[in-house]
């Protein structure tokens, strides 16, 4: 098994990888496991917010780092909440909090205009310095329900729906769930560039 730390302290992210990646042959170690608090996202893009979280785990711990930077983008809303999924509702807020938030903004909209997407950005980085590294992207497209269903998954999740499956994002099973979020998606996108350049990750 080769160690890779996971650049992230969200623990239904960590519980998702472990699953999307448990034929693979990394052992994922979430970076609290080394007390590495988060760092300050402080790009513009989910591409550059993922490359700094990368960068900050792989140089904090001596491994290789997979960083994740995702988030549910509105088209009613301009794109937000973006890349700032995560703290919507202010930096301590409970998801609830965040979902009550983005509910309110869209009180008025009406359901075809509810559309949105999931959108993941990974980045694969082997250590601080690597001037090349892999970065995948996903895309989960949906609508906005008008109130929180079901049970399962996080974030946004229980408001994100889907119309093939008539059902939202938080009553899908595990497995159907990573087969077609806009995080397996990205993560099948990324080993294959990871094969491509002959990196190991299959057990």
């Amino acid at each position: 098994m080769i160690d890779i730390v996971l650049a992230t302290n969200n623990m239904g992210k960590v519980k998702e990888f472990q699953e999307l990646l448990n034929n693979f042959s990394w052992r994922i170690i979430p970076q609290s496991a080394f007390g590495l608090p988060s760092v300050a996202e402080t790009g513009l893009t989910f591409v550059e917010n993922a490359l700094i979280k990368a960068r900050y785990a792989t140089e904090h711990t001596g491994l290789a780092a997979l960083a994740d930077d995702s988030g549910l983008v509105v088209d009613a809303l301009h794109g937000a909440p973006g890349i700032y999924s995560a703290r919507y509702a202010g930096e301590n807020a409970t998801e609830e909090q965040h979902i009550a938030k983005l509910l309110h903004e869209l009180r008025e909209i009406p359901e075809d205009k509810r559309t949105a997407h999931f959108h993941c950005a990974l980045v694969y980085m082997r250590y601080p310095a690597d001037p090349s590294p892999i970065i995948a992207q996903g895309i989960w497209e949906g609508r906005i329900l008008n109130s929180p269903v079901g049970k399962k998954g996080f974030g946004y999740d229980p408001v994100f729906y889907l119309s093939e499956f008539h059902c939202s994002a938080a009553e899908l099973t595990v497995e159907i769930k990573n087969k077609i979020s806009h995080r397996g998606q990205a993560l099948i996108k990324l080993m294959q560039e990871l094969a491509s350049a002959n990196i190991n990750f299959s057990k």
